[in-house]
């Protein structure tokens, strides 16, 4: 049987308000893309550089393109679906000069959402989906997923803190290739200031449960918010630190850059 990597995907969104001051339009787009359902369309690019993985001294790098596209279905209810489609490259991962990339399995989410915030609450849920179109057989799964998801926040001065969960359950694909059962959880913390620049925190935490192995994950950051021109866009960086990771796979460290690019409906 192949050996494969199935990589839960970080889910980055944003929003645009257009219409405001210089400063307030920085600042209400910090606050919305702390939101992970904000509920304007946004192309997030997210590289991830890790390096020192398992005994061979390994280097990955995988960059995450993920489209939201939102959709509004009633004056109280919105629908927010995205595409997170990594493209990986990696080199001493799964032996010694062994070199692999590609495309990976991508993970679809939809969350249902009131358009409205209730005391800085919000919150929403809905299916999520894992499709594989792996293009190299270390790099997916070989099988179709399908589970539940969801994320819940609250806003308060510059604060955003919340969770995002999901859990994957393989349903069909290739009988020769492992099931699927994943359980996927990302608390996270922001802090952003008037002037759009912000300070923020999460960790990925991921379960599989059929290996019984954790892969934990701590990310901070640093992120502004500026014009390319007339395009508004946002940038984060910060290290990566691999608190916890199945045998033979942690990382020494790693970096995640992102790059945010905002679109008014």
């Amino acid at each position: 049987m192949k050996k494969y990597v199935l990589t839960t995907l970080t889910i980055v969104t944003i929003s645009f308000t257009q219409n405001v001051s210089a400063q307030g339009s920085a600042e209400e787009l910090a606050k919305k893309l702390a939101n992970p359902i904000s509920s304007l369309i946004s192309i997030p690019l997210q590289n991830n550089t890790d390096v020192g993985i398992g005994k061979f001294n390994g280097t990955r790098n995988t960059l995450n393109i993920q489209p939201v596209v939102p959709i509004s279905l009633s004056k109280k209810l919105n629908l927010i679906a995205r595409w997170v489609q990594p493209i990986i490259s990696q080199y001493n991962v799964t032996g010694d000069g062994k070199q692999e990339s590609g495309l990976g399995d991508a993970v679809v989410s939809t969350f249902f959402s009131p358009a409205n915030s209730k005391g800085g609450l919000t919150w929403g849920a809905g299916p999520v989906f894992l499709v594989p179109v792996g293009t190299n057989n270390f790099l997916t799964s070989k099988k179709f997923g399908i589970g539940p998801t969801a994320v819940a926040l609250y806003q308060s001065k510059g604060k955003t803190i919340g969770a995002l969960v999901n859990q994957i359950w393989s349903v069909a694909g290739d009988n020769n290739r492992s099931d699927v059962s994943q359980f996927f959880i990302q608390p996270f913390f922001n802090y952003n200031w008037k002037s759009g620049a912000g300070i923020g925190v999460n960790f990925e935490i991921t379960q599989n449960w059929m290996a019984n192995t954790t892969t934990v994950w701590l990310n901070p950051s640093i992120s502004a918010v500026t014009s390319l021109g007339k395009q508004k866009t946002q940038f984060s960086i910060g290290p990566k630190f691999n608190l916890a990771a199945p045998d033979g796979s942690k990382a020494d460290f790693g970096v995640r850059a992102v790059v945010v690019f905002l679109f008014p409906k």
